[in-house]
């Protein structure tokens, strides 16, 4: 363009919708090989996602098992007073540990010392067969992780009613097999409506009879104070929750509560976290360098092979900056492309290799965004040098190449 004597020459511009077009044309030229460096990356991606998902998927596994086994349950007692003198726990407890923050779930049972379990009433009342009548709440068994046998566990209905639940040994014990048998409990006859499996959380109530609350406040008297307050919580919250109980419970005197340890459960799934951890973070770095090293190497060798062409299009005006964009847009596609079918590839090993383990499929979202974004942002560092090495490239020394 002229203006007056002086002519204005204009930059050559590369608008951002041509990028795409430019980063594609470069990649479609070469198909083979784009194709073997995609299969490449698809292949580091899809065994990094692999791993993670196998892994988070035997850890779902390993985690519920360990769970089963009562990782976040806690027991608290009433301890010995001072002089070693036996001690009770107040009879609000229960509902004061429901109110602690971290706490899901809490419920209680309170032993009856003076009932004992008899099948009629021609047993002789000193062999009471080591079983032992417990109060209990309607949610204690969804708290223990308990399940009946057979039967049903206690209603609001029925919790008012003389009948019992029986804990598997006491069942056997007593030659209860169904629902509807009578038993006694002192001098009184009650209805068997549940027998109940091994509760594997509480193995020590599996010899006892269970009885409503209210039904132990109104026939034997029970003063509502328990004898053992069973709490769980979030796996996180367990140290903090546990450090609280014997101030909650018992303020004024807290030394007179027994509160247990986590379980060594919780110590080996905390444990098999930080192995799988470091594992998902080792093999998770090697793939990605694998698909880097991919990367960096196909354009390498693209700009050793594109010489004239980058020479023709220095001549006709491109800049450096073209030339880095151009590179790094077929750099950026190119792990695009390998990201995307690795994250396909992966999920259906994870998913055949969960089902063929009968395992859940356990995979964060997060892992399959970050497997593609950890692949750009590789593919961006890898084809980095490349581009600026072509964009170094002196025009006449390119064309003369």
């Amino acid at each position: 363009m002229r203006r007056g004597n002086q002519t204005e020459i204009r930059r050559s511009c590369l608008l951002r919708s041509d990028v795409y077009r430019v980063g594609a044309s470069g990649l479609s030229s070469r198909p083979t090989r784009v194709i073997l460096s995609a299969l490449g990356i698809a292949i580091g991606i899809a065994a990094m996602i692999a791993v993670v998902g196998i892994s988070t998927s035997s850890r779902a596994k390993l985690d519920a098992q360990l769970a089963s086994l009562g990782t976040n349950l806690l027991t608290v007692q009433p301890g010995k007073s001072f002089g070693g003198e036996n001690v009770t726990l107040p009879a609000e407890s229960t509902g004061k540990v429901g109110l602690i923050r971290g706490v899901e779930k809490a419920g209680a049972v309170a032993t009856l010392p003076d009932v004992n379990v008899y099948r009629n009433r021609l047993i002789d009342p000193s062999m009471s067969g080591g079983m032992e009548v417990q109060a209990a709440g309607l949610d204690l068994l969804g708290l223990l992780d308990g399940t009946p046998r057979q039967g049903t566990w206690f209603t609001e209905a029925t919790a008012n009613y003389p009948t019992a639940v029986l804990g598997g040994i006491a069942a056997d014990r007593l030659g209860i097999v169904s629902p509807g048998s009578q038993i006694w409990l002192g001098d009184t006859q009650v209805t068997v409506i549940g027998i109940l499996d091994a509760l594997p959380l509480a193995p020590e109530l599996d010899t006892s009879a269970f009885i409503g609350e209210a039904f132990a406040t109104s026939r034997f008297g029970w003063d509502g104070k328990p004898t053992v307050i069973f709490e769980r919580s979030a796996d996180a919250e367990v140290e903090a929750v546990r450090d609280l109980l014997p101030r909650t419970v018992n303020p004024e005197n807290p030394e007179n509560v027994s509160v247990s340890r986590p379980s060594d459960a919780l110590a080996a799934k905390n444990a098999a976290d930080l192995a799988f951890t470091g594992l998902l973070v080792g093999l998770g770095s090697v793939a990605l360098l694998v698909g880097g090293i991919g990367v960096a190497n196909t354009m390498v060798i693209s700009v050793l092979e594109r010489r004239r062409e980058i020479g023709l299009r220095r001549a006709l005006g491109a800049t450096r900056g073209h030339i880095r964009t151009q590179f790094l847009a077929e750099a950026l596609l190119l792990s695009a492309l390998g990201g995307l079918a690795g994250t396909a590839l992966g999920f259906g090993v994870i998913a055949v290799f969960a089902e063929t383990n009968d395992w859940p499929i356990s995979v964060p979202p997060a892992v399959f965004a970050g497997g593609i974004g950890a692949t750009m942002l590789i593919g961006a560092v890898a084809g980095l040098y490349p581009a600026i090495r072509a964009a170094r490239t002196p025009p006449t020394a390119a064309l003369n190449g």
